[in-house]
């Protein structure tokens, strides 16, 4: 899995690409871990190019979002590929996390 992260003065963005499973987790706490304080308290991920998700991801997205709301924030989930979205809804995670779709609707 690709991450690529960018910061600004309130929030931080994070880019996930490939797969994000347990083989990655550790390398995406160790990422994500230290954009997340008391003055960077919102986290939005997108999950566009995310092309499969495992229990250990999940688990991962739900401590992210638990150690967010403890700084008052939140983790925001950005532009959710269709396995995202649908292993969020298979699993009933999807009622944590806000969600936004960046693009335009299609007509």
């Amino acid at each position: 899995m690709i991450i690529r992260t960018e910061s600004g003065p309130s929030l931080s963005i994070v880019h996930l690409v490939g797969r994000f499973d347990a083989h990655e987790a550790e390398g995406f706490r160790r990422t994500v871990e230290p954009l997340l304080s008391a003055e960077h308290n919102v986290l939005r991920l997108d999950l566009s190019q995310v092309a499969f998700v495992d229990s250990t991801a999940l688990a991962e997205l739900v401590r992210l979002q638990k150690a967010a709301k403890a700084l008052s924030g939140e983790v925001i989930l950005v532009e959710l590929s269709d396995p995202v979205r649908v292993i969020l809804e298979i699993t009933d995670l999807a009622g944590i996390f806000t969600t936004e779709s960046t693009s335009a609707e299609s007509p």
